[in-house]
């Protein structure tokens, strides 16, 4: 059943024809302005995330950078704290862990599961689960749990090593 429309209604609907544009058109140029940059020997990427899963897109992106960024050769890995620490738990899903309430539900579990098995470090803070009320064993396979003090020291140990540090961190 179609809604009824008032006289300006249909008048204010009609004044930009929608859509403008038929779908498949490009309205953004395709320039990459800077090289596609390969790791160099013994370079490494570190990523910080305090971003809460689902909350923003912070927290994906950042694993999606990681990701990228092994793929060119870095030595990469990714800590998680505070919030951010949610990102790693494997008992997401509704009804039942597992399954997705929403399409994408997933997808920060499949993103990290993938960029395990590609070679990178993921690390949780053990503090950051703990303020949520989350459990050590619900992390996903291979995240690696650590303790407080070492987000601090796995930001100095990167640092020293020469890591390019991207640092995420939402409220």
């Amino acid at each position: 059943m179609t809604a009824e429309l008032t006289e300006l209604e249909t008048k204010s609907l009609g004044e930009i024809p929608h859509p403008s544009l038929p779908q498949g058109s490009s309205i953004y140029g395709g320039t990459k302005v800077f090289p596609d940059y390969q790791a160099e020997e013994g370079e490494t990427y570190f990523t910080l995330v305090h971003g809460i899963a689902h909350e923003s897109s912070v927290s994906f992106v950042a694993i999606l950078q990681a990701t990228r960024a092994q793929r060119k050769g870095f030595e990469s890995a990714i800590y998680f704290y505070g919030p951010g620490s949610l990102n790693c738990l494997a008992t997401r899903g509704f009804p039942t862990t597992g399954n997705s309430a929403f399409p994408g539900e997933h997808n920060i579990n499949d993103s990290l599961k993938t960029f395990i098995a590609e070679g990178g470090k993921v690390y949780c803070c053990r503090f950051g689960l703990s303020l949520h009320g989350a459990r050590e064993e619900d992390l996903i396979e291979g995240v690696i749990p650590t303790h407080p003090l070492d987000v601090q020291d796995a930001l100095i140990h990167y640092a020293r090593k020469g890591s390019i540090i991207n640092s995420t961190y939402m409220f």
